[in-house]
């Protein structure tokens, strides 16, 4: 209900039989303000999604190299490690967290890289024991002639 005041040239909404209640200007400067720091509090979640799902990343590429040492320590090579679940369950995983992954693998070493979410940067994890984040793209950093990370 809008109501004209006595002697004001103002519009006042009225919330309460007294009379009382706010002008349409107090109400815009209310809606802007929240509307700021919705705005704030959206862009850290954000970034906050991004980081959890980058770890998910990394915590998966790090179980590929556990995955890869029990499959040498069962073959002697690395040879088709790629092709098995050591590798399809986490890349599937990292699939899920938004990335994408890589393996290679010649009979003396493996690599695997992921893109990571929210950045151009990738993660490269191997058969020696690396594991780095660069900003060199996944076949670059892990090439299939030398499968390791470069």
């Amino acid at each position: 209900m809008i109501n004209k005041t006595k002697g004001s040239t103002r519009y006042r909404l009225l919330f309460f039989k007294n009379g009382a209640g706010f002008t349409i200007v107090e109400l815009v400067v209310v809606v802007a303000i929240v509307s700021i720091l919705a705005a704030i509090v959206l862009v850290n979640v954000i970034q906050y999604i991004s980081r959890g799902k980058n770890a998910s990343i990394r915590a998966n590429l790090s179980s590929v190299v556990i995955n890869s040492g029990v499959y040498f320590d069962t073959n002697s090579n690395f040879t088709g490690f790629c092709a098995t679940s050591g590798f399809t369950n986490s890349q599937t995983a990292i699939t899920n967290a938004g990335g994408s992954a890589i393996c290679n693998a010649t009979s003396t070493s493996m690599c695997s890289c992921s893109t990571l979410v929210g950045t151009t940067d990738t993660f490269c994890v191997d058969s020696t024991g690396t594991k780095k984040e660069t900003s060199v793209a996944c076949v670059t950093e892990c090439p299939s002639i030398s499968a390791i990370c470069q």
